[in-house]
């Protein structure tokens, strides 16, 4: 019988400690070289090396009793019925309750108090936190969590947070000192820890203290049919307009579970897919559709603005990233590229074949002039009064082409649609630069959750009404066209970055990729989108109509379609983009991503 290795020792004996502390049987631990995460009751941890070493040891047991934790004493069911719909409310809300799961289990085990300190430690190391010099670089979600843990386990602040924590920390205490306070006492009653918590999100002004989110003393199961209820009286109602629509809509997206694209960036890497398993959410960063409306529900006077674009910014990955980062977060992103390479390069290999063929020369023989053809030398040898045979060679056209990848940076492609696209695009920009076609790379989001500094401009001028877009636009160069592949590699490695995905600006982000386009000399230039959702942008939708980037998203699509000589398809990724896009395709599953866009774009070429 062959002798089983240390790593799968140590992986039983992983499994065995977190189905005592889940008391499931059920539970299993796996290793994986993605971000660790958790389906249903499979939780999944990094891989460490073969010789164990101690702190990839304590990271792994970290996560696996963070994950065993939030089974044993979490319900997702209650968290998403009460959970509130803004999305920097939401991520705080988030975190608040990972922390409290993680402090029942360090206040009652020493040694899960060690692991989840160890697993605390290096995820700070790549947190904003660390790197925040104002109090609004400052992730909320981070530091409110770790508030609560030091309230509710008595530990001190992490010595990386103490910098960051230092902008935030009497802020915190002045709105919500008592809050924090009282969260000890209702520990070990989700329920009404819950309420505490939305209490807390009141004095911190994250949520509106006149419409508090509501929680009854119902079983969890009837407050779960009572949220499908008001998801469809929202998708009923889509037709109204104004902040009906936008709380309907938010209404169906808190439906799913806990992975949102405000979702915690302090318990990301611990809960990211516990709930998506028990809610048929499927991947991480996953969220449901959002209400879509008929080009019918465009008035022929929309005018769509921004309310200022001083505060805009069009930068490269070297700008928001130092060359370090930058290099470990490729190297994170290549762990993941190993799972994924395979299949996905055999496709762009297929296309790189399809466009090859494309791009095949012809020969026209038997000419007076040009190239002689040897394979006819035969014939003189026999007949020496046959003259020579000459050959022409002759290139089929194939246009000279350009292709822009623009792809959605929202909160929520966190986790596994980010990483894919990432690594989509990496295999993509590489196969079409093999076959000549320059390829260019973007990705759009905003600076801030709810508006940054252009919402503080609007305070400042008395609130006037119908602003228009409402927060500061991030349009992010990971790649130039003219760029070469194997310079701009370690730019992808961005979209890993903690902090950097927020909200998405479609129509706006359309009109940047679109103008970079028609400014190319190529003949052919091609714009493939890839997002997860329609445009959301809370503080926008919050003083404008609850359509309004929605409708700007159409009129520029429509525009492009019927107008410009740039090739427009779209892939969307478990939203229905068929829609918006008189070209597109809509995948359930991030893993489909690849394929898809080797086939559109194979497609498109066909098409000559």
């Amino acid at each position: 019988m062959a002798e089983r290795s240390p790593l799968d020792a140590f992986k039983d004996v992983l499994s065995g400690a977190a189905r005592s502390i889940a008391r499931d049987a059920e539970v299993e631990v796996g290793f994986t070289a993605d971000a660790p995460h958790m389906a249903g009751k499979a939780i999944k941890v990094p891989t460490p090396a073969r010789t164990l070493p101690a702190d990839q040891v304590a990271l792994a047991r970290g996560f696996a009793d963070a994950n065993a934790l939030r089974l044993r004493h979490h319900n997702s069911r209650l968290h998403a019925h009460a959970a509130p719909t803004d999305a920097t409310a939401r991520a705080v809300y988030d975190a608040v309750e990972q922390a409290r799961v993680e402090a029942i289990g360090s206040r009652a085990m020493e040694g899960v108090r060690a692991n989840l300190n160890h697993a605390l430690d290096l995820k700070l190391k790549s947190d904003p936190l660390r790197r925040a010099r104002s109090a609004d670089e400052v992730p909320l979600s981070t530091a409110v969590a770790l508030k609560v843990r030091e309230r509710l386990t008595g530990q001190p602040m992490p010595k990386d947070a103490i910098t960051g924590m230092a902008l935030v920390d009497q802020w915190i205490e002045d709105n919500a000192g008592s809050d924090l306070d009282a969260l000890g006492l209702a520990i070990d009653d989700q329920r009404a820890f819950q309420k505490l918590a939305q209490a807390m999100l009141e004095h911190l002004h994250l949520v509106e203290a006149d419409t508090p989110p509501e929680t009854d003393d119902s079983e969890p199961d009837d407050q779960g049919e009572d949220e499908e209820e008001q998801q469809e009286e929202g998708d009923s109602g889509e037709d109204q307009a104004g902040d009906s629509d936008m709380n309907a809509e938010a209404r169906a997206d808190d439906t799913g579970g806990d992975t949102e694209e405000g979702d915690s960036e302090y318990s990301d890497d611990f809960d990211a897919d516990s709930d998506a398993g028990a809610d048929d959410m499927g991947e991480e960063g996953m969220m449901p559709v959002r209400p879509n409306r008929p080009l019918s529900d465009l008035p022929p006077g929309f005018d769509y603005k921004p309310y200022t674009q001083l505060h805009d910014e069009v930068v490269t990955a070297e700008d928001l990233c130092d060359e370090d980062e930058l290099l470990r977060l490729r190297g994170f992103l290549d762990q993941q590229l190993t799972s994924l390479q395979g299949a996905v390069t055999k496709l762009a290999n297929r296309l790189q074949r399809r466009l090859m063929a494309q791009q095949s020369r012809s020969w026209d023989f038997d000419q007076e002039e040009g190239l002689l053809d040897a394979a006819r030398l035969a014939r003189i040898v026999i007949d020496p009064t046959r003259s020579l045979s000459y050959k022409i060679e002759r290139d089929t056209e194939f246009r000279d082409t350009v292709v822009t990848l623009l792809i959605d940076n929202s909160g929520s492609m966190r986790g596994r649609p980010i990483s894919i696209a990432a690594i989509s695009a990496d295999i993509m920009a590489r196969t079409l630069e093999r076959c000549g076609v320059k390829t260019e790379i973007l990705g759009f989001t905003t600076r801030a959750w709810k508006g940054g500094q252009s919402r503080e401009d609007w305070l400042a001028a008395g609130r006037p009404p119908l602003p228009g877009r409402l927060n500061d636009l991030r349009h992010i160069i990971y790649k130039k066209a003219d760029e070469p592949w194997r310079r701009a590699r370690k730019n992808l490695g961005l979209m890993m970055r903690e902090g950097l995905l927020k909200e998405n600006i479609d129509g706006e982000a359309l009109l940047w990729a679109h103008s970079r386009l028609i400014a190319r000399h190529e003949e052919r230039r091609i714009l493939m989108v890839i997002s997860d959702g329609a445009p959301v942008d809370d503080s926008t939708l919050s003083v404008n109509s609850g359509t309004y980037l929605e409708r700007h998203l159409r009129q520029v699509i429509e525009w492009i379609e019927a107008r410009s000589p740039v090739q427009l398809v779209a892939i969307g990724i478990g939203h229905d983009v068929t829609r918006y896009y008189r070209r597109a395709v809509t995948i359930m599953d991030a893993e489909q991503l690849g394929g898809t866009m080797v086939e559109q774009l194979a497609g498109l070429f066909d098409e000559d």
